[in-house]
């Protein structure tokens, strides 16, 4: 089995980056086709791997600040999600909210969330769910905005 996954990167390639194979459609990886006009690519099981491995990078990111670690686990997962979305350095940006959030300040932290140009750029469900959660420490409220059971 080694043999043949050396051969494949030797003759496929290796990118982390999506690239258009010879024929033209996009391809990622060692020679994994995901282009669309070809019905192909991620599976489920892939889609939640890699979903995992991004939310475990970015709680490892986050647990480097003290206002991170004093925080419940369902603010946490707020952040998390700041974070997957918009990565490290513009979730750095909200310091008016990640000081409210420092200091227990809940409903302010929300406060300053939804009067971001980043509530309106998710829209009002994604920027209410969030802002739900950290007023309450609870997921009841987002769910039901969102439909989700």
């Amino acid at each position: 089995m080694d043999e043949l996954i050396q051969r494949l990167i030797a003759h496929e390639g290796k990118s982390k980056s999506a690239y258009q194979d010879s024929l033209g459609y996009w391809t990622i990886g060692i020679g994994r086709l995901c282009d669309k006009r070809k019905n192909a690519g991620l599976s489920e099981a892939e889609m939640l791997y890699l979903l995992n491995n991004d939310i475990a990078e970015s709680r490892a990111e986050l647990e480097k600040f003290s206002w991170f670690n004093k925080l419940d686990e369902i603010r946490k997962e707020v952040l998390i999600e700041l974070h997957f979305n918009m990565g490290l350095g513009n979730l750095l940006e909200f310091k008016n909210m990640l000081n409210y959030l420092d200091q227990g300040y809940y409903l302010n932290a929300s406060s300053q969330l939804l009067k971001s140009l980043y509530a309106q750029q998710v829209g009002p469900l994604r920027a209410m769910d969030l802002a739900q959660r950290l007023i309450s420490g609870t997921y009841n409220d987002g769910k039901k905005a969102l439909g989700v059971k």
